[in-house]
This record gives structure tokens, C-alpha cells and sequence, in this order.
């Protein structure tokens, strides 16, 4: 007998076993899901996605093991489903964490005041000058204030202070005068470093402003650079 012989007689056989009883058949479909499952996880990019394969892989497995009846199958299956149940959990808690704080962050300011102390400045006093240690994060609620040493206005309902914060020196990049009377929110370091520990929706926001600061720098000394040129 040939090879492909063997190969055809093989299927055959394995297919009308397959289907010679229900239980049988359930397995037969059951395995085939599960292998699926493995070749989907092989292929997929994502470790969320990866995980719930394994599970459904896991399952498929587990029932193909306890109806064909292959022992160390089903062993197999146990031990790795909840191991791959918790890990998808985890994962799936964390990506709906995430999103919770992207959705949030625009909406920091709102729940950021309880934490910050209100100060009233005079039109031309400075807030802090460039080289002072930085120990506040501020928020803008009325009038004009003036980044001196780039011209830059900041508006109300801006936040900013917060590079100095987080750079390893601590100290301010840029002198922050009041071009009108002004009244600003403050808040100490150590509540903000407490606060990005503790809330992902304000980890996201400074993050975001940190992001548009380095941005806006990198655009000013690369229009500078050209201008010199």
C-alpha cells in the first residue's frame, strides 16, 4: 500500500470513528476548535487577544480530552485553562483601565481642584522665575499669564508647571509672569507625584502635556535652526 494510501485509510478510519457516536463527534469538533484556536493565538500581535485563544484552546482541548477520552490531554488542558483564564483577566482589566483613563483625562481639571489652593496675582508680578526649584503644579483660572523667556501666552484652564517636576534637576525652564491680574490654582509636588501613582487619568494627562511641551520645544528650535540657516 502506498503512502497516500495509508494516509487516505487513516482518515477514513479516523473519521468514521469520529463519527460512530455523538460523544465522538463532540470531541472530533471539539479538538478541531482547539487547534484552531492555537493557530489564531500563533498569528495574532496582541497579548489580550493571545490569551483568550489559549483559553478557548484550553477549553476545546479539555473537552476533546474527557470525551475521546485522552487522559493526558485533558491534564494538560486543566492545568494550563486557569493559569491562561487569570493572565486574560488581568489583561482585560488592565486595557479597560486604560481606556477608562484616556477617556477621563480631558476631564482631569474637574476632579484635580480639590487638591489645589487658590492664589490671586497682580498684573506683572512673576509666579516663578526660570532656575527657581520647582515645587508647585499650577492651573490658570483667570486672566493672562506669559511664558517670558519664548513669549508664549498661557490660557485659563491651562495646567503647566509640570517639566520641572519630573526633570532630574527640579528646576524651572522658563520665568512665568502675569500679564493681567491673575488667579491660579496651585498644587504641591508631593500630591502630584501621588497622584500619578495612584490615578492613570492623571498619569495620562501629564503625559499628554508633557508630550505637547516637548513637541512645541523641538518645533521652536527647529524654526530657529532654519531662520539661522
Amino acid at each position: 500500500m502506498s503512502l497516500s494510501d495509508q494516509l487516505i485509510h487513516t482518515a477514513a478510519s479516523h473519521i468514521a470513528e469520529i463519527a460512530s457516536s455523538p460523544q465522538q463527534l463532540i470531541a472530533g469538533v471539539a479538538v478541531l476548535i482547539g487547534v484552531g484556536f492555537i493557530v489564531a493565538g500563533a498569528l495574532v500581535r496582541t497579548m489580550m487577544s493571545l490569551r483568550w485563544l489559549a483559553v478557548g484552546s484550553n477549553l476545546g482541548l479539555l473537552v476533546y480530552g474527557a470525551l475521546h477520552p485522552s487522559y493526558a490531554t485533558m491534564a494538560t488542558a486543566a492545568a494550563l485553562l486557569p493559569i491562561n483564564m487569570l493572565r486574560a483577566v488581568e489583561i482585560t482589566s488592565l486595557a479597560r483601565r486604560v481606556r477608562t483613563a484616556e477617556n477621563a483625562a480631558d476631564h482631569v481639571r474637574r476632579w484635580l481642584k480639590p487638591y489645589m489652593e487658590s492664589r490671586k496675582l497682580k498684573a506683572g508680578q512673576t509666579l516663578f522665575m526660570k532656575g527657581d526649584k520647582a515645587k508647585h503644579l499650577f492651573m490658570l483660572v483667570e486672566g493672562h499669564l506669559e511664558l517670558v523667556e519664548i513669549g508664549k501666552p498661557i490660557e485659563p484652564g491651562r495646567i503647566f508647571g509640570e517639566i520641572a517636576l519630573f526633570s532630574p534637576s527640579g528646576l524651572r525652564t522658563n520665568t512665568v509672569r502675569c500679564v493681567t491680574d491673575c488667579t491660579v490654582l496651585q498644587v504641591n509636588d508631593r500630591t502630584v507625584k501621588q497622584l500619578y501613582y495612584q490615578e492613570p487619568a492623571f498619569g495620562f494627562q501629564l503625559i499628554s502635556l508633557l508630550a505637547e511641551r516637548l513637541s512645541g520645544d523641538v518645533t521652536r528650535i527647529e524654526s530657529r535652526f532654519g531662520e539661522l540657516k
